[in-house]
């Protein structure tokens, strides 16, 4: 079960400064609302969904017939829910806008969807010259956040980004794979058997595909994914 956080006093004198109202219809928050209100955070869009490969069902299920057909290579996908309004529109202002401190409430909301903690997290990397870009790597801010909640460990130099790559969002699942081969390599060779892939996004799954394989090259037994959207392309 996730611990409850206990805030320090600079966190509480923060968050009455600066977040007294819903960063999402602008209502005013009570004392235990964080962030969003209540009301908000029950219009994510979290439908049912299989817990192996992330796609949305008609009620949850630990297979769904693609994943029979052709199995993900790892074991178990936590997300918050679908990459759509307005989930979208705050993954946005993490990645996009440099608000970097929603990595922190999205992070405590997917956490309670997240059974069996890995006791290490592996943000999925930038490229140096995104991250140049950015200023900041979005999955790490994630995996950070995340690990306070479950005590566990961060290691955000275990892979590394060879290639900058061209954006993968106009391309189908088959051009994403093609785009990210040799993309990555595995710096950090000693690993637990459990270990989870940090990523802000899961479109098509190319790029924890792509880091799954080195992680069970390298002997790990069990990967799990944890991503605060998931989005579905066509199977070409």
């Amino acid at each position: 079960m996730m611990p409850n956080k206990v805030l320090s006093w600079r966190d509480n004198l923060y968050h009455q400064l600066l977040f007294r109202h819903c960063s999402l219809c602008q209502l005013p928050l009570t004392q235990i609302e964080r962030y969003w209100c209540s009301h908000c955070i029950t219009n994510f869009p979290t439908p049912p969904y299989c817990q192996h490969c992330g796609t949305t069902t008609l009620s949850t299920v630990a297979h769904c017939g693609r994943c029979l057909s052709t199995p993900p290579l790892w074991q178990r996908l936590y997300r918050l829910g679908e990459y759509r309004p307005p989930l979208q529109q705050l993954v946005h202002q993490l990645k996009f806008y440099g608000k970097f401190w929603l990595a922190q409430p999205l992070a405590q909301q997917l956490a309670r969807q997240i059974t069996q903690p890995a006791p290490l997290l592996l943000p999925v990397p930038l490229h140096w010259r995104r991250y140049c870009q950015r200023g900041f790597n979005q999955s790490h801010q994630l995996a950070l956040a995340l690990a306070t909640i479950f005590n566990s460990r961060v290691n955000h130099s275990a892979f590394q980004r060879l290639r900058h790559t061209p954006s993968q969002q106009q391309l189908t699942k088959t051009q994403r794979r093609r785009n990210l081969q040799q993309a990555f390599t595995l710096r950090q060779r000693v690993l637990p058997n459990h270990v989870a892939i940090i990523d802000d996004v899961v479109t098509t799954g190319a790029t924890v595909h792509q880091l799954t394989q080195l992680l069970i090259h390298h002997g790990v037994k069990h990967v799990d994914i944890y991503t605060l959207c998931h989005t579905e392309q066509p199977l070409n």
